[in-house]
């Protein structure tokens, strides 16, 4: 016997609801007598949003299907532009950063930031980015990368526009902790927000996941929804406007991110790259981190689980790891490319991952799981390196600039984060002879924090220092 359809006033909502059903996905309608008119509301415009031919196709790749989620023949280590250590390496590295400062001065250079996480997980109520992270100060994520930025217009008299991706559950917050902060010294134009869009999670029978009674679990679609939320806010048209012909992609928590580094983006254009990444070299074999290389002869992410231990442990002549190229999630992307990869909408392969995802019971009570319930739908901004006709790998000292925040204690922690950029303060300030001591595993003993506006480098900061310095074990400037 055929299910009774909820009725509704209006055509086109009572469309998305047969679509519901044709879907055998009904069962989101269990409570609906039991909402009010706001409620159900809320309800409707969440069916509505579903592209449910992707979601029967997600249900029946990673749910239905046994198949494994990444097979291939081959793999194969890519070129990368290595830390210069020869004469003839350090001439063609300062020759891209002369390109790169040309193109800074001109104004083709764009900054994207992704920020759609919340730091929940960190212990603390918000948007990941308003996490406090300075050392000293407490500056959130946000404001260190505003300073850098308005450290960067003044030094290239340049305007560099960002970008900045929320989600759903950020995007009001972030917007308004950056009004009530005056936008941390940039100007309204400066800064425009564009909103990625949200996925909904299935359980382990692909079935949806209410979350509340008139709500349905959904999660952002991955950092590669960076590409396609720049054609639907009109990035791409903005930036064409103002002459800006690559964007310079970079994670909120990554808080020794160099933003718009001139060396990368010389390189980059020089090549005539549509998308390239910072890569840093694996802490050893074992580092469960992906790596570029090439897969089936076109570059990707090779993902640590998807290696034998031979590969895990291959070596160059010179007794380097042959796939060492770690994903430091630093990209610069050509505008023409982003446009060409997404004027058909957005071609990315979905990834799946099993969760933990809290929800609504048949009696209507909030269970949150002890295991994991449900499997979220992801795409990566790097799986588009196999479409771009040219892509440039420079590998960068992890020390300077990777240590992003993922977990709230251990390793890539906020503990981690304010220990690396206080290590980073440091060898500035050793640079500048200053004397600081450090402890036995080579980590600065004492806090330090230099904000973007007082110097980004070694050579600004000794202009700022007295002949007499002494670091007395906590310095803010």
């Amino acid at each position: 016997m055929a299910k009774k359809i909820i009725k509704v006033s209006g055509a086109r909502a009572q469309a998305n609801i047969a679509r519901v059903y044709e879907a055998k996905q009904d069962h989101v309608f269990r409570f609906w007598d039991e909402l009010s008119e706001e409620e159900s509301q809320i309800l409707l415009e969440q069916i509505e949003d579903i592209d449910y031919q992707l979601l029967h196709s997600l249900v029946q790749k990673f749910v239905l299907s046994s198949e494994p989620t990444r097979s291939f023949k081959t793999i194969a280590p890519p070129d990368v532009i290595k830390i210069p250590k020869t004469p003839k390496a350090h001439d063609y590295a300062e020759h891209a950063r002369t390109v790169g400062e040309e193109a800074l001065r001109e104004g083709r250079i764009g900054l994207f930031l992704v920020a759609g996480g919340q730091a929940s997980r960190l212990g603390f109520e918000g948007p990941k980015g308003a996490y406090p992270i300075g050392p000293v100060t407490g500056k959130p994520f946000f404001q260190i990368y505003a300073e850098r930025i308005q450290a960067l217009r003044k030094k290239y008299k340049t305007e560099l526009p960002w970008f900045i991706m929320t989600s759903e559950e950020n995007d009001e917050a972030t917007k308004d902790f950056f009004q009530k902060n005056s936008y941390f010294g940039l100007s309204r134009a400066d800064v425009t927000f564009v909103r990625q869009k949200m996925i909904p999670a299935v359980d382990k029978r692909g079935k949806l996941i209410l979350i509340e009674k008139n709500r349905i679990f959904r999660n952002p679609n991955g950092h590669g929804g960076a590409l396609q939320a720049m054609r639907d806010h009109n990035v791409i048209d903005t930036c064409r406007s103002a002459g800006i012909t690559d964007l310079y992609y970079f994670q909120v928590d990554n808080i020794l991110a160099r933003i718009a580094d001139p060396v990368f983006a010389g390189y980059h254009l020089l090549e005539k790259a549509e998308l390239s990444v910072k890569v840093v070299a694996k802490k050893d074999p074992s580092e469960r981190v992906g790596v570029i290389g090439f897969i089936d002869g076109a570059l990707g992410v090779i993902e640590y689980s998807d290696m034998s231990p031979k590969d895990l442990d291959a070596r160059e002549p010179d007794g380097s790891l042959s796939y060492n190229a770690g994903n430091s999630a630093i990209h610069l992307i050509n505008i023409d490319f982003v446009d060409r990869i997404t004027i058909d909408g957005s071609n990315l392969p979905y990834h799946r991952a099993l969760k933990k995802i809290p929800y609504i019971n048949r009696q209507g009570e909030k269970v949150t799981p002890k295991e994991p319930n449900g499997i979220k739908f992801e795409t990566f901004i790097f799986d588009a390196l196999r479409q771009a006709r040219s892509s440039v790998l420079m590998e960068v000292v992890r020390e300077d600039e990777f240590s992003p925040v993922k977990n709230d204690t251990g390793d890539d922690s906020p503990a981690t984060a304010k220990r690396d950029l206080i290590n980073l303060f440091g060898c500035w300030l050793e640079a500048c002879n200053v004397k600081i001591p450090r402890d036995a595993d080579g980590n600065v003993e004492g806090k330090i924090e230099i904000s973007p506006l007082t110097a980004m480098n070694p050579g600004e900061l000794a202009k700022e220092l007295p002949e007499d310095f002494v670091f007395d074990g906590n310095l803010g400037l």
